[in-house]
C-alpha cells in the first residue's frame, strides 16, 4: 500500500528529486471519482472529462495564488532594454538584478511611462494612410545578414576521393546577397543544394505589393550549365511548407506539412533531394500568375512585377519575402573529386524593392514599435534612479530632501510591461546586468507541470466538487453553499501551509525588529 514504487538507489542516482511532494493532477483526477463518485455519494454519476475540466480549472486558479511559483528565466539585458515575456508567462512575482555576489537587487515598477502606439501623422497633424511605400528591412544589404533575414544551412561535404571539405556559402558580397554552391551528391553531382533566405513582413491592411531587383545568375561555362535565382512572395513561412516539387518521387503530389513523417524541410539545403525550385506556394499576382522574378544562365538584369502583375497579399496579415538559389553542372559521378572540388555557381541578387501600391485604410505606426516616449525612457535616467539625489529637484537647499517620494528612492532601477509586444521594457541603467524574472503560469503547459503540491491536494477536491454541485440542475442550495464554505476553508489551509512559515526563522527576523536603530 505504499505510495513510494522505487527503490532508495533509483532515486538517488536518478534526477527526479523532490517528486514525491506533488501528486500528479491525473491522480486527483482518480482519486476524485473513486471518493466522491458513486451510489450513496454525494456524486452519483460523472464522466471523467467533466471532472478533467474542472480539475484544470482548479488548477489554474490555485496556481495563480495559492501554490508557490518555481519558474525563473534569467538574461543579460541587451542594449534594446527589453526582454520577451516566457512562453507559458501569466503574471510576474518578482524583477531583479544579480550583482557579481549573486545577490538578487529588486526592480520597482513605474508607471510613469509606457510605449504607446505612436501614429503616423502627416506635416499638418493629421493622421496619415499612406501608400506607394517600400517594406522590408535591409532591402539593399547595405546591413549584415542578420534579424529578420533567416538562411538555410548552407551544404557543406567531402566529395568520395576529396581531400577537402567543400561548403556552400550565403553572405553579402560588395554590398549583393551573394550563393556560392557546388555539386550535391545528392542529385547524381548534376545540381547544386537548394539554398533559401527570407524573412517575414507585416501586411496588415494591404491589398497589392509591387516587386523590383536587380539579379545575376551563373553563365554557362565548362562543367558548368548556369545558375538559377528566383527572387518572390510566399504566404506560408519557409519553416511550416514543404513543397512537394522539391522532391523526385512521383507520388508526391500534394504538400507536406513540416515535421512530417515522409519528408524533411526541403529548404534545408543539406536534406534536399530534387534541385527543381517550382515553389508551390508562391502567391499570384493579380493577372494570375506566379509572384515571383527568374534569372537564369548568366543573365544580369534588374526586372520588375508592376501593374497587373502587382502580388495580391489581400486577406494576408503576414508575408515571407523568399530569395531561392540553385546551380547546374554538366559533370558527372565518374569525372573524380579534383573536378567537383573546383566547381562553383554564383548567383547574386541587390535592390529589393517590395512596394506597397494601396492606401493603408489602418492606422499605422512611422517608429517600428518603438515610441518616441519609450525612445526617451531608455535614453535617459529616469528619476526613480538617481543615486545620491544631489540636483536641482532633491538637493536644491543645503542637502534638504522635502517632498522625497520613497517610491523613487532607489537606485536599482525600473521596468514596466509592454502588454502588447510581450516584452518587459528596462530603464537605461539595466543595460548589461543579469536580469531575473520570477513569474507564476498556470500549470497547464504541460504534462510533467500538472501537479499538485500535497499541501493543497484537500483543496483541489473541495474545488472540483463545488465546481460540479453547482452546476448542476437540482442540487439543494445548501449543498453548494457546504462545499463552497468547505472550498474555502480547504484553500485557507493550504495557503497557510505553503507559506512555509517556521518559527525559529521567524523569531530570528523578529529579534531583529526590537533592535534600536543607531545614527
Amino acid at each position: 500500500m505504499g505510495l513510494l514504487d522505487n527503490t532508495l538507489q533509483q532515486y538517488y542516482t536518478g534526477n527526479d528529486f523532490g517528486g514525491y511532494q506533488f501528486t500528479s493532477l491525473d491522480d486527483i483526477i482518480t482519486q476524485f471519482q473513486i471518493a466522491y463518485v458513486g451510489e450513496d455519494k454525494i456524486i452519483s454519476k460523472i464522466k471523467r472529462t467533466d471532472v478533467a475540466f474542472h480539475a484544470q480549472r482548479a488548477l489554474q486558479e490555485l496556481s495563480f495564488d495559492t501554490f508557490k511559483s518555481c519558474k525563473a528565466q534569467e538574461i543579460i539585458v541587451p542594449a534594446s532594454l527589453q526582454m520577451i515575456l516566457p512562453h507559458d508567462y501569466v503574471n510576474y512575482t518578482k524583477i531583479s538584478w544579480s550583482d557579481s555576489a549573486g545577490i538578487k537587487h529588486p526592480l520597482y515598477p513605474t508607471s510613469s511611462t509606457s510605449n504607446p502606439f505612436s501614429i503616423s501623422q502627416n506635416t499638418d497633424g493629421a493622421y496619415s494612410f499612406p501608400s506607394n511605400f517600400a517594406i522590408g528591412t535591409n532591402m539593399d544589404f547595405s546591413g549584415p545578414l542578420t534579424d529578420p533575414w533567416i538562411t538555410d544551412t548552407p551544404y557543406s561535404t567531402t566529395y568520395t576521393g576529396g581531400t577537402t571539405t567543400i561548403s556552400d556559402t550565403i553572405g553579402i558580397v560588395s554590398g549583393a546577397l551573394t550563393f556560392v554552391q557546388h555539386v550535391f551528391e545528392s542529385y547524381g553531382r548534376s545540381e547544386s543544394a537548394v539554398n533559401i533566405v527570407w524573412q517575414e513582413v507585416d501586411v496588415t491592411g494591404m491589398a497589392a505589393l509591387e516587386l523590383s531587383a536587380a539579379g545575376v545568375a551563373q553563365a554557362a561555362a565548362t562543367n558548368t550549365i548556369g545558375g538559377t535565382l528566383r527572387f518572390g512572395i510566399t504566404g506560408i513561412s519557409p519553416n511550416d511548407y514543404n513543397p512537394p516539387e522539391f522532391y523526385n518521387s512521383a507520388s508526391n503530389t500534394s504538400p507536406v506539412p513540416s515535421g512530417s513523417s515522409s519528408f524533411n524541410n526541403p529548404y534545408e539545403s543539406s536534406i534536399a533531394t530534387s534541385p527543381n525550385l517550382n515553389l508551390t506556394p508562391w502567391l499570384q499576382t493579380i493577372n494570375g500568375n506566379d509572384g515571383y522574378l527568374e534569372w537564369t544562365n548568366g543573365e544580369n538584369s534588374t526586372k520588375t512585377l508592376v501593374d497587373d502583375e502587382a502580388i495580391n497579399v489581400s486577406g494576408y496579415d503576414k508575408i515571407y519575402i523568399v530569395i531561392i538559389s540553385r546551380g547546374s553542372f554538366s559533370t558527372t559521378s565518374s569525372s573524380g573529386a579534383a573536378v567537383f572540388e573546383s566547381l562553383n555557381s554564383t548567383n547574386s541578387i541587390d535592390d529589393i524593392v517590395v512596394t506597397n501600391t494601396t492606401s493603408i485604410a489602418t492606422l499605422t505606426s512611422g517608429t517600428d514599435g518603438a515610441s518616441v516616449t519609450w525612445n526617451n525612457y531608455s535614453s535617459a535616467t529616469p528619476s526613480e534612479n538617481q543615486d545620491d539625489y544631489q540636483d536641482d529637484t532633491y538637493w536644491p537647499m543645503e542637502g534638504s530632501r522635502f517632498g522625497l517620494d520613497p517610491q523613487h528612492a532607489q537606485a536599482n532601477g525600473s521596468f514596466f510591461m509592454d502588454c502588447a509586444s510581450g516584452k518587459i521594457h528596462f530603464s537605461s541603467n539595466i543595460a548589461g546586468k543579469t536580469v531575473i524574472l520570477d513569474y507564476i503560469s498556470d500549470s497547464l503547459g504541460t504534462d510533467g507541470e500538472m501537479q499538485v503540491h500535497k499541501f493543497a491536494e484537500e483543496a483541489m477536491y473541495k474545488w472540483i466538487a463545488h465546481a460540479i454541485l453547482s452546476t448542476r440542475a437540482n442540487t439543494p442550495e445548501y449543498v453548494v453553499q457546504r462545499f463552497k464554505k468547505e472550498r474555502f476553508a480547504a484553500i485557507r489551509t493550504a495557503k497557510l501551509r505553503l507559506s512555509n512559515l517556521k518559527l525559529e526563522e521567524l523569531t530570528q527576523i523578529l529579534r531583529g525588529k526590537s533592535k534600536q536603530i543607531k545614527h
